[in-house]
């Protein structure tokens, strides 16, 4: 199993913006319809930053989403038919680059 995180990094004074109503009430469930189609989906998870390890202190993200997928063969066969409409909503909702990564879940209750 593995899992697609995309990390948006928290950068207030950099002039980032994100739109979470806008990402949870259209974007995500549009990329959960496109992306759950394929059989190797397994689950998606979405979570808001909310602070640092330290109190009082900002979270490193504003937000991240993580696929969960068989494989990497199975997330690209979903993705790649989707990227443009996917990557061209992105203005809708933020102008952070994100951070992506692909991990093998070694762990998961």
């Amino acid at each position: 199993m593995i899992r697609v995180s995309i990390l948006y990094p928290n950068n207030p004074d950099q002039g980032s913006r994100f739109n979470m109503s806008y990402y949870i009430d259209t974007h995500m469930p549009m990329s959960i319809e496109l992306l759950s189609a394929h059989s190797g989906f397994k689950g998606v998870s979405v979570e808001r930053g909310l602070g640092g390890a330290q109190p009082g202190t900002e979270a490193t993200y504003v937000a991240l989403c993580h696929f969960l997928f068989t494989s990497v063969a199975d997330f690209m066969a979903a993705f790649t038919p989707h990227a443009a409409t996917l990557q061209n909503d992105m203005p809708n909702y933020t102008n952070i680059e994100p951070v992506i990564q692909i991990n093998e879940v070694l762990i998961s209750l």
